[in-house]
Parts: C-alpha cells; structure tokens; sequence
C-alpha cells in the first residue's frame, strides 16, 4: 500500500516561505505524475499544483509565480516551495496523484498557517 508522507508547514508571516516535502514510503515517487493539494477550513480540496512523469509543470492561477514545484530523483522526494504567502495559502497541504490517476490513501498532510 502506498504511504504518503509530507512535511514541513507550520506558521509564517504574509509574505513569508516554506517548503513542503513528501515521499512515498518504500518507493520512488518522482517516476509518477504526481499534485499538491490543500484543503483550507470549509473548503473542498483542490489541487495547487502538478507535475507529470515527464517533468511537465503546471499550477493553479492564485498560486502562479509564488510556487514551485520540484523533484529530487536522488533523494526519491517532491517539494512544494511557496514564497509570498498570503493569508488565503492557510490550509492543510497533501500530496497524491495528479488528476486523471487513481489517487492513493490521502497522508496526514502539513498544516500551513500564514498569520501575522
């Protein structure tokens, strides 16, 4: 059974930056297509951003030159860098398939909290 597993939010300023990571327990998860999502307080789930096998990027217009989404094959990990945080980024961030693939059991997440 795939585990995902992300890391790395907490609480920043606006304005501020984190960098979220996920694996995939046991595997290597930069050979998939492969999303971020986040699911803020009353709100469905969305994706923010996707990558494909092939390494195509695309990301979600409120996120659009403020993330980055990045892979290391050697360390068999994905990245979400986020820069100029804004209130509305608040919410609980998951990694999964990207949209078209039979997603996998969701993670625990990482909570981002951008707050003065």
């Amino acid at each position: 059974q795939k585990l995902l597993v992300e890391s790395g939010g907490g609480l920043v300023q606006p304005g501020g930056s984190l960098t979220l990571s996920c694996v995939l327990s046991g595997s290597d998860i930069t050979i998939y297509s492969m999303a971020w999502y986040r699911q803020a307080p009353g709100k469905r789930r969305e994706a923010v951003a996707s990558i494909t096998d092939g390494g195509i990027i695309t990301y979600t217009n409120s996120v659009k030159g403020r993330f980055t989404f990045s892979r290391d094959n050697d360390k068999k990990m994905i990245y979400l860098q986020m820069k100029n945080l804004k209130p509305e980024d608040t919410a609980v961030y998951y990694c999964n398939r990207a949209a078209g693939w039979n997603l996998w059991p969701w993670g625990q997440g990482t909570q981002v909290t951008v707050s003065s």
